[in-house]
């Protein structure tokens, strides 16, 4: 196995989870909260789906799906067009509503974009910098695994507060 193909093996379980946890699911669903400041089933993936929009567009040097796609405009988001999410409050949580076709699509186009990217790099560009605000400076390779483990983290949040959901609503 390759490093591309272990790349493309993670990406992808991520993709199947995100699909997974929001199938079947309604607006109340991917709204619920456990409380007020908990993150819904809704941000969740639409946070994490940005973040691997944000992160593998830079890396390559394209326009984010979410603008190119015309995502942005499905959403209709009162966000920022560069918002991924991260430091929201809980009235910006509360602002992500969409239905789970909108999730998993723009999901599935970024996942698409991510699997090509992946699929064309060569062993020895994942040594590429990518980010030098760090110490030490953010390979390719660590920024590839950092956006799965973000994806994984927070697509296991969704799929424990669709377990709450369920169980709360059965």
């Amino acid at each position: 196995m390759t490093s591309t193909d272990l790349l493309i093996d993670a990406f992808g379980r991520v993709k199947e989870s995100v699909q997974a946890t929001v199938k079947g699911l309604d607006a109340d669903a991917l709204t619920y909260r456990p409380d007020e400041e908990a993150n819904s089933i809704a941000w969740l993936i639409w946070h994490l789906t940005r973040v691997q929009d944000d992160h593998i567009s830079e890396i390559i040097g394209a326009e984010q799906i979410w603008t190119s796609g015309g995502w942005a405009e499905r959403f209709r988001l009162p966000l920022d067009l560069h918002d991924t999410g991260y430091g929201h409050t809980p009235e910006q949580v509360a602002a992500v509503k969409t239905d789970a076709e909108t999730l998993a699509g723009y999901h599935d186009a970024v996942h698409a974009q991510t699997e090509d990217f992946v699929q064309s790099v060569k062993e020895p560009e994942l040594a590429r910098i990518v980010d030098e605000n760090w110490d030490p400076p953010v390979t390719m390779a660590v920024r590839l695994v950092s956006v799965i483990e973000d994806g994984l983290q927070h697509v296991g949040q969704a799929a424990y507060v669709r377990g709450m959901y369920e169980r709360g609503n059965a």
